[in-house]
């Protein structure tokens, strides 16, 4: 019999960074997250609700050279995208496209100082 594999839930998102102390300056200032753990000095984790870390680490800590996530985006939940957006923009971050309203959430991409794609995002309705 094979064993099998049950995922539980996520532990954390792990984006890159060539600056860690760029990166934690952005997401505590600027996007507001609090610290919940420093990895000695190549990287930082930042806490996003009760359960749920977003990690910033040099790759090469793990072998690996600096490449921007590019393929996917990291969602943030706020309570208000727009209220968000605006606040975001007067601290001279410049989105992408156009805001998203599908009728179920909305929401607008953005980058951090490495590249890595981020979304503020607020699903209010089922």
């Amino acid at each position: 019999m094979q064993a099998t594999t049950t995922i539980t839930g996520l532990d954390f998102i792990l984006l890159p960074t060539q600056d860690v102390k760029r990166a934690e300056k952005f997401y505590t200032e600027v996007l507001g997250m609090e610290v919940e753990a420093h990895w000695r000095d190549v990287g930082v984790e930042f806490k996003l609700g009760h359960d749920q870390t977003l990690a910033l680490v040099d790759p090469a800590i793990m072998g690996d050279e600096f490449s921007a996530a590019t393929t996917g985006i990291v969602a943030l939940r706020v309570a208000d995208v727009d209220a968000a957006v605006a606040a975001l923009k007067a601290k001279g971050i410049e989105f992408q496209g156009e805001l998203i309203d599908s009728g179920v959430c909305k929401m607008m991409n953005f980058c951090d100082p490495d590249g890595n794609r981020l979304m503020l995002h607020n699903r209010y309705a089922e």
